[in-house]
């Protein structure tokens, strides 16, 4: 049976290969509905619920293939509450097609609820 951070990080990872694929459906089932966060989308401002991440995913799928890697992660658990801060790598190609590693720092908050962790706030911001 995985550790409650074994658990926490394999839920960020199914949560950033949700937003790689583009898979709304993955992505909507491991937040919560009153999801917050600060990045960099949002210039500035604290955003609330789904619907403002929803209008990226229905954005045209994009031709490049992207992979998010989690590098240099930091987990903790605080009663029914766990902080995932990790370096986010992501590969993709860049408009002329040469391949490229993005970077962005991350903390993301989950709230257990049962058996399953669920996204409740992130804060996410270039490295």
């Amino acid at each position: 049976m995985p550790t409650p951070e074994e658990s926490l990080l394999d839920a960020s990872r199914k949560l950033l290969k949700s937003i790689d694929a583009g898979d709304w459906n993955a992505y909507a089932a491991l937040c919560d509905d009153s999801l917050t966060c600060f990045e960099p989308e949002a210039e500035g401002h604290l955003v609330a619920g789904m619907p403002f991440h929803k209008f990226y995913f229905d954005l045209p799928p994009s031709k490049s293939p992207r992979l998010s890697s989690i590098s240099s992660p930091d987990v903790r658990v605080i009663g029914e509450v766990g902080i995932v801060c990790y370096v986010r790598l992501v590969q993709k190609l860049d408009a002329g097609g040469a391949p490229i590693t993005a970077t962005v720092s991350e903390t993301r908050i989950w709230q257990r609820r049962g058996d399953a962790w669920k996204h409740i706030h992130f804060h996410r911001s270039p490295a």
